[in-house]
Formats: structure tokens, sequence, C-alpha cells
């Protein structure tokens, strides 16, 4: 933390962003949510857009975000903004049918299916819990997840593996590919709620899926960062998406948190090139954006 503070000092103009120009965030949190949120969609878009982003992609764990997009591209002209729907229980789980009418959702603003995220067995079983949507069994995925998985590539969607085991994420890569889908990427592979080793964080890779770190992950005291600067490092910068997966109260504003944490991975060797890899080409590559 001391490092941290350091670095503050020593960088005053934080009220001047690092350059953010044509950056894309792959996972942000805003109003209206059921959990409470330090932004609402609308000032989210409108910060990012001040300081020259490409785009963004909200994700919300309960609804589709599709509509909420279409919404704040209207209001908040500049940027591009898309949305998803993550595959837990209040939209029934691994349902077909919600992923078809969110990407049939006015001006195809839906680009993404995340996998079960809170409410994954993975995730739940970790926990103690015993209410979860699976999307496997006996090392196999259910037949309604290949269900899904043919709609996405009939509307070119990108799959997202939410809080899937390692081995599951795997699963879903491969299927993935098999059924035409080619804009993959694992979530937060190293988070607690995934965890997926450095070894298989490449092996996902060599099967064509991109890495999605956010910077939430980073931001904490310097034995936090550190071990994010090791994992980047360990998986190849090349490989990784980074995003925010920020709206949390109590927590930096996305663009606040996006910036801080680029000007320290710049301090600790990450070069530019990089950086504009993992925020600029990956996160658009995801999106199938040119």
């Amino acid at each position: 933390m001391k490092r941290l503070l350091l670095f503050l000092i020593l960088c005053p103009a934080l009220s001047v962003h690092a350059q953010l120009n044509g950056m894309i965030d792959l996972h942000l949190h805003a109003a209206p949510d059921s959990d409470v949120r330090s932004v609402n969609a609308f000032e989210a878009a409108r910060l990012a857009q001040r300081h020259g982003m490409r785009a963004l992609l909200f994700k919300n764990h309960n609804t589709h975000t599709a509509s909420l997009a279409y919404l704040v591209s209207q209001a908040v002209p500049g940027i591009e903004v898309y949305g998803g729907i993550t595959l837990n229980q209040a939209v029934g789980g691994i349902n077909p049918l919600a992923v078809r009418l969110m990407a049939e959702t006015t001006n195809s603003h839906g680009r993404v299916v995340w996998m079960p995220t809170r409410d994954s067995e993975h995730a739940v079983r970790k926990s103690g819990g015993s209410s979860y949507v699976s999307v496997s069994r006996d090392g196999e995925l259910l037949p309604e997840v290949l269900e899904v998985l043919d709609v996405m590539a009939d509307y070119n969607l990108g799959l997202a593996t939410g809080h899937s085991s390692p081995e599951e994420s795997l699963l879903l890569i491969q299927e993935a590919r098999a059924r035409g889908i080619d804009r993959i990427i694992v979530t937060h592979p190293f988070s607690a709620s995934v965890w997926m080793t450095p070894e298989t964080q490449r092996m996902a890779v060599e099967m064509g899926a991109l890495l999605e770190y956010p910077i939430s992950l980073a931001l904490g005291d310097d034995e936090i960062f550190d071990q994010f600067v090791k994992q980047l490092r360990l998986v190849n910068p090349i490989n990784v998406a980074l995003s925010t997966d920020l709206g949390q109260t109590g927590r930096p504003v996305p663009t606040d948190g996006l910036d801080i944490t680029i000007r320290r991975l710049i301090a600790a060797g990450i070069t530019s090139t990089e950086v504009n890899i993992m925020t600029k080409q990956n996160p658009a590559r995801f999106l199938g954006l040119p």
C-alpha cells in the first residue's frame, strides 16, 4: 500500500487521465442493477466518452444488458456501447430462448454470452451452497449448453466462460470452436471464483481463447498488484484483454481505476505496446470490431 501511495504522490496529474483514447472496457457494472453501483450506465458512458475511450461492454449478473446498451448509445454519442446476457438463475439458467431474444434486441447491441457466474456449479459448490446452474456432467457439456452455443453461432455472439471450472472452460472453448464461435474469452481466470493455473490458461490460449484480466484484481496493496503483474507475465500480455470489472461502491469509477492501473503497469515494466494490445486490439477482437 505504501508503494501505491508513493506512486500517486509522484503522479500528481491524475485529473489528466493516461492515454485512455481508443481503449475498450469489456466488463463493467453500472446502475440500474439489483446490486448497488457507484455510477449509472449513462454516467459511466459519459466518463468513458470524455476520456476518448472507444467502447464499453455492460455486464449484469441477473438480466441482459442489450436493451440498456441501446438506450445509452442513443443518449451518449461518440462511444460504442454493447451488452450481453449472463446465464444465471434469474434468466432461467442455460436458456437458449433468452440468448436468442437478447441477440434480437433493437439494433443488435447484444454481443456476448457469459456462462453462469455467481450461480455456476463451480462457484456455488466452492462456497458450500447447493442451488446452482450446471454446464457439464461427467466431463461432458449438457445438451442445453450445446443448444446455446448453436444459437450463439447463428447470431455471431462472443462467449465468456463465466465462473466455470478450469476443466469446464476448456470444454466450452473446444465445443464453441467446433461450432464456429471464434470470439472466446476466459473470465478472470486467476480470480478466486475460477482459479485457473497459468499452465491451463496457456492451454486455453492455444485452443483459441483470450484471457480476461480485470484491473479490479490489481487494486489494493503492493502484494496484490505484484501478483497481478506476475500472472500477466506468466501468460504473456499479448494473450490478455484488460477490463475493469468496476462499478462497486467504495472503489474507483471504471475510468479512474483503469487510468491508475495502467500507470502502475507501465511503471512495473509492461510496455505501451502491450498495454495497447490488452486494452484496444484484443478487446476489439473479442467484440468483433474492426
